[in-house]
């Protein structure tokens, strides 16, 4: 039987496009109005998106804009201090929902000057700088597989996808290399 895991997998990507596994992270999904996201980056102390499919990153922390009222809260693990406290406290009063889904998901980390190509190969988004810039994300699908996509550099993009998919994802873009790189 083939071996199919990431690890494996991570391995057929050639030297100049580098799909490599990221360190864990803790992660939340935060539903909620104007308001909520307001609360919500006062008790984070950065700023949460109001614009579509962007990203905003303040150190090692970042809030994804994934909907009108839908952010992914990318930190650490563990997550810094109050993190999750501060946020439930702040949010108490107000109807939203704020849930962990670190163990839910994986990510990875698509490099290089084929990064691009690479992606594309499954990816029905124009991914192309002038369409999709750095600090762009949005829930996408790549092959078969419901991924977050966020480009954090010009040559790099950030791909979020639950952990039951990351072998296939990574076999998918370890096939897709051969044929692009």
């Amino acid at each position: 039987m083939r071996d199919l895991s990431a690890a494996r997998c991570l391995a057929l990507v050639s030297a100049s496009t580098a799909l490599r596994a990221l360190p864990p992270a803790t992660r939340y999904v935060l539903r909620g109005g104007s308001d909520v996201r307001a609360a919500a980056e006062s008790a984070l102390g950065f700023g949460i998106p109001a614009t579509a499919c962007r990203a905003t990153v303040e150190g090692d922390r970042a809030a994804l804009w994934l909907g009108p009222d839908e952010w992914l809260l990318i930190a650490p693990p563990p997550p810094p201090t109050g993190f999750g406290a501060a946020l439930a406290e702040a949010l108490e009063r107000l109807p939203h929902s704020l849930v962990d889904v670190s163990h839910r998901q994986s990510a990875l980390a698509v490099s290089g000057p084929q990064a691009m190509s690479l992606l594309a190969a499954g990816c029905p988004l124009d991914l192309d700088a002038s369409a999709f810039p750095v600090g762009m994300c949005t829930r996408t699908m790549l092959a078969k597989a419901e991924i977050v996509l966020w480009r954090t550099d010009a040559q790099v993009f950030r791909v979020e996808v639950w952990r039951s998919f990351v072998a296939y994802v990574s076999q998918f873009l370890g096939e897709a290399a051969r044929g692009i790189i």
